[in-house]
């Protein structure tokens, strides 16, 4: 449910709504179209609206498309606007945001086709700026956009204005941020495929609109989203200009509203009712800002950083500083699957049952290993019975090159063999063909996202095998909704369930590891998570669910916050250099310009994610260690 204005919101600068889920913002907002249509329709007025693409507005979009059908929501007097299209794709790319527009809206409703304009990304260089001009024209004799959709990208770009574009700029020409580059490298398959151009209205062309509301979900959005809501305007983030629009809001989630102040420092902004919760995040917080180990921390300390009401009910520092230190020590354990026959009143997982059933559920191969291949490789060496379940076969992110190796090994291997081997030749020839045939606007076929699944189970099995898993233990699920979709456009639905459910069932498992809660809802990684939620809402009445632990792991790009985890696992630097080369194996997602554009490759930025949350702690005053990996306890 949304929020009110009040004393918490003090230091954001845009009227910032915080839903639930995605779902009931987008709701929330393709009711008030609704409404608008409805309005303007009455007075006979056509209503015009300014529309974005990527991930981010499909939620909403289905709404409309839901209003559209349910409540027969007419859409023929609406004119549209798109925000931008990639220069130099035709609109039959599958990746152009013309084709986009009409899978993901305009061919579910009744617009007149005349009505509906995009940028053209296939003019001339020669004819860009005329063209450009001639779109800015069109919008002022509709009568201007009554509302602006916007979403927003981890560089704040609001359309493709990238870091430097000013607040008066209207549609032209834009190179694209290398950050922007690489967030759409997987759309494209590879970084190198990603046009360098689009043509994007300008922020001055935005912040005309009558009415603007920006979309952002997920945790990968929320730093941007803090800094554009509670900085300063400043043109290195465009998404600050939208401040002091007279008709602005933000609708958010709660995992893109993470850092904006009156979730992550509350106490900053007001009043706030001490949970234990909330006190352990504010000691964290106060020793990183003071730069002292807990329990060195002094009253002055707490009384100069407007905590002195935290003293007066929890205090004095001495005390608290001392409970904090403790219940953060007892996070802290090499054991992760509890251990056997020991005092487990202090530590984050139970001594018993032993061995465990451990299920590690994996969205795409790699994620495990990059999230816990150190503690996946402790349970292993302390005899739980470890089983790893790939949910989907990940061939969409393996770029052709990849492929096409592959299929020139295959080939080589099979001419080498007798008769026999025919078949695997002419399977080999026959996806190099199709690969060498392939089109910028072709989809994989069957057989060549075969072959790239099957890379990536050799990949899987060669990165458990670094950390200790037997291969009997690998499952490859090949859940259908990624079988049959695209990123940021998959459907899931109960033929995915059912095997999910199945395998649980037959495990019966002590542990589950899983991850994907705060991401954007469209990643790989959240559609996973929302079918291992309904599953074990499913499962809920099994007598083995009443004693299973759900455990949740994170990413390189979500880093922890000491005070939310749970479960703490060190490593030795013997074991960090065995998780890196576990990931190591994973070699078609190994950036092939991360070295030239000074990017870091997956194996080291687990690293530095696990060497930056070991230091951490050692910061707040816990012993030294190499590498950490965290865990928090998820309980449904």
């Amino acid at each position: 449910m949304n929020e009110s204005l009040s004393e918490n919101q003090q230091r954001e600068r845009i009227p910032t709504e915080i839903y639930a889920t995605a779902d009931l913002a987008a709701r929330s907002l393709a009711d008030h179209i609704a409404a608008l249509i409805r309005s303007r329709d009455a007075e006979g007025r056509p209503t015009v609206l300014g529309l974005a693409t990527g991930s981010t507005p499909v939620r909403l979009y289905r709404q409309l498309i839901r209003l559209h059908r349910e409540e027969h929501l007419s859409f023929k007097n609406v004119i549209t606007f798109n925000l931008d299209e990639y220069y130099g794709l035709s609109r039959s790319h599958s990746e152009s945001y013309w084709r986009f527009m009409q899978e993901q809206l305009f061919t579910h409703i009744d617009i007149r086709s005349g009505n509906i304009h995009l940028p053209d990304g296939t003019v001339s260089r020669g004819e860009v700026f005329s063209s450009c001009r001639k779109y800015e024209e069109q919008i002022v004799a509709a009568g201007g956009l009554d509302l602006q959709v916007l979403g927003i990208g981890r560089t704040g770009h609001i359309g493709f204005n990238e870091p430097g574009s000013t607040r008066d700029s209207r549609t032209r020409l834009v190179t694209l941020d290398q950050l922007t580059r690489r967030d759409a490298a997987r759309d494209f398959l590879g970084e190198a495929n990603v046009p360098r151009h689009a043509i994007t209205m300008g922020v001055g062309t935005i912040l005309s609109a009558k009415e603007i509301v920006l979309l952002a979900w997920g945790t990968g959005k929320a730093e941007v989203i803090a800094r554009a809501v509670e900085d300063p305007a400043n043109d290195s983030l465009p998404a600050s200009f939208l401040q002091g629009h007279p008709r602005i809001r933000f609708l958010i989630d709660e995992s893109a509203a993470s850092l904006l102040t009156r979730r992550l420092h509350p106490w900053l902004v007001g009043p706030v009712e001490w949970t234990p919760s909330l006190t352990r995040h504010a000691v964290v917080w106060l020793a990183q800002k003071v730069g002292k180990p807990v329990l060195k921390l002094l009253d002055e300390d707490y009384s100069e950083h407007g905590m002195a009401d935290l003293l007066t009910e929890k205090g004095p520092a001495y005390g608290l500083n001392i409970r904090i230190f403790n219940e953060l020590q007892h996070t802290i354990t090499g054991w992760p699957g509890g251990k056997p026959d020991a005092d487990d009143a202090h530590r984050p997982e139970r001594a018993s049952p032993f061995p465990k059933r451990v299920v590690v559920l994996s969205p795409e191969p790699s994620h495990d290993v990059i999230g816990l291949g150190g503690t996946l490789r402790r349970l292993v060496e302390q005899g739980h019975d470890v089983s790893v379940i790939y949910l989907t076969s990940g061939n969409l992110a393996v770029p052709d090159e990849e492929a096409a190796m592959a299929t020139d090994l295959v080939a080589d291997v099979a001419r080498t063999l007798d008769a026999a081997s025919a078949p695997v030749d002419t399977f080999a020839v026959n996806v190099r063909m199709q690969l060498d045939r392939k089109t910028a606007v072709e989809s994989d076929s069957l057989q060549v996202r075969k072959l790239k699944g099957l890379i990536r189970r050799g990949e899987a099995r060669a990165s458990m095998f670094a950390c200790g898993l037997p291969v009997s233990r690998i499952r490859f699920l090949d859940l259908p909704f990624y079988e049959a979709g695209r990123y940021r456009q998959f459907s899931p639905g109960n033929a995915d369930l059912t095997p999910l459910i199945n395998l649980l069932r037959e495990l019966t498992p002590n542990q589950i590891f899983a991850t994907g809660r705060q991401d954007d809802p469209s990643a790989v990684t959240a559609v996973c998570f929302e079918l291992i939620q309904e599953a074990l809402r499913q499962l809920a009445s099994d007598d083995w669910m009443a004693s299973c632990r759900l455990w949740l792991y994170r990413g390189v790009d979500t880093p922890w916050n000491a005070a939310d985890i749970d479960m703490a696992v060190p490593f030795s630097p013997r074991e960090l250099t065995q998780k890196i080369q576990g990931i190591y194996q994973h070699k078609s997602q190994r950036s092939q310009t991360a070295f030239k554009s000074g990017h870091h490759e997956l194996w080291q930025q687990a690293e530095h994610h696990n060497r930056t949350l070991a230091e951490t702690f050692d910061r707040l005053g816990f012993a030294n260690y190499e590498a950490i990996e965290a865990f928090q306890r998820w309980i449904p």
